[in-house]
């Protein structure tokens, strides 16, 4: 699958946005009960925030996901751990479909992962997802991130996790040599 990225525009994609974030399926997204207008207004907060940055990934022209990627050193993670150079946080979603294509997650997580190393001073890419998402687990773990420990966000219980750009490539690369899709 190829996918291409556009910046999220906050007011333009706040509908298709909202009826993502608010789905059963984005429980962990933690926006359940968000409005429009908060969907708006955190999307707008993004969009004016130099070290947040959310971009719609497009399959075919078509909005499929969402990423966000954001400075640990200034966000989320403040406190919780040391950011080393060349850190960057990350966070996405696929949203709810009735029509399920097997791979199509995973497809996003390795899009998002290279998009991220195609900037050169990314060295690893950290994730703190809810430590009862076992689904999002299975797939850092897949793209190369290693669980170092549990911490406490204010929000949730988080597991946190790295994943280099040697061991994302390497796996990338076992994968391709046993002509396995990534």
């Amino acid at each position: 699958m190829t996918f291409t990225f556009r910046p999220l525009d906050p007011l333009n994609d706040a509908e298709l946005l909202h009826a993502w974030v608010t789905h059963p399926k984005a429980a962990f997204w933690m926006m359940q009960d968000a409005s429009l207008v908060d969907v708006e207004r955190a999307y707008m907060e993004i969009a004016a925030d130099e070290h947040h940055h959310a971009l719609l990934g497009l399959r075919d022209d078509e909005p499929a996901f969402l990423m966000e990627y954001y400075d640990p050193a200034h966000r989320e993670l403040v406190g919780l751990y040391e950011p080393q150079p060349g850190d960057i946080g990350m966070h996405f979603l696929t949203p709810a479909t009735d029509t399920p294509v097997h791979g199509f997650t995973r497809s996003v997580i390795t899009a998002v992962m290279a998009r991220l190393f195609e900037d050169p001073a990314v060295e690893r890419v950290v994730v703190e997802p809810d430590v009862s998402n076992k689904a999002v687990h299975a797939l850092n773990e897949a793209v190369g991130f290693v669980p170092e420990r549990e911490i406490q966000k204010p929000e949730k219980k988080a597991l946190l996790s790295f994943c280099t750009r040697e061991h994302f490539f390497e796996i990338q690369h076992s994968l391709a040599a046993t002509g396995v899709p990534a």
